[in-house]
This record gives C-alpha cells, structure tokens and sequence, in this order.
C-alpha cells in the first residue's frame, strides 16, 4: 500500500504520467476488494486477490524497468520508496530460478511445516495431472521451469 502524499511528501519523478494511471487502476481493484464479501470465502483464500494485484502491479513496473527500459531508475527507485512495488518480490525475479514467482511467502521456509517451500514451487511434470493450489496465494505452479 503506497503512502499518503502530502503537502510535504516528494514530488513524483519525470515519467510518473506513464505509470500513474495504472496505479491508480491497480489502487481501485484494491478498494473494491476492502468492501467485497468475504464470508463464503476460507481464511486464507481472503488474501489471495491481494497477492495477485501485488503481483500484477509489481510485474508490470518490472517491465517498464528491466526488460522494456522506458522508465527511469529515479522513477523505479521513487515506487520502491513509496511503496507502490514490492522491492523484495522485484529483486527475486532478477535471480536465476525466481523468474516467475508469484509471491514471497511461497519461498520462506520458515512458514512451512517440514522447512519446504510451498507446492507452486514444484515443476508441473514433477507433480503430474493434478490440480494443486498454493495455500499462501493461491498460485497455480509459478516453477522457472513450467511454461
């Protein structure tokens, strides 16, 4: 959740116009999800569309960023700073293996009951036809080596 500007808070970098719509976008999904009804849901599936926005918002400045170069590093560094990305998450998509991680709880070991990742981590072709859920996001299977 990006901070509250003020009066006194840093002006937005030269090429905030280019993402600050789709944050804006991303920061409304947020919204409706704080009024959406969570009574049928599981207590852990609550979280799940906040992972996903997460993700979504954070990939889409990786992009911009790393891959397409049409942002600058004070503009990337400013959302870091700000909190609009996830700084953590962003950096562990730059590290061989981590390239399609879905959230960074899925690698904490310390969150498991036998120290393992969580399940999504697990190739596709290693687990066979069945259909797993992660419990921690609800992600599919977010291995490098699935396609």
């Amino acid at each position: 959740m990006p901070r509250i500007r003020t009066m006194n808070s840093r002006k937005p970098p030269e090429g905030w116009n280019k993402v600050e719509s789709f944050l804006d976008e991303m920061n409304k999904k947020m919204r409706s999800l704080e009024n959406e009804d969570t009574s049928k849901k599981r207590k852990n599936e609550i979280l799940w569309p906040i992972f996903q926005i997460n993700h979504q918002t954070s990939r889409y400045i990786y992009e911009l960023y790393y891959r397409k170069k049409e942002i600058s590093k004070e503009l990337y560094d400013y959302l870091v700073q700000e909190k609009y990305v996830d700084g953590a998450l962003i950096s562990k998509w730059r590290k061989q293996g981590y390239e399609n991680l879905c959230c960074l709880k899925c690698i904490q070991i310390s969150d498991s009951n036998f120290s393992n990742t969580c399940i999504c981590r697990v190739p596709k072709r290693d687990i066979g036809n069945k259909v797993l859920q992660c419990v921690n996001c609800g992600c599919r299977g977010c291995a490098s080596g699935d396609e």
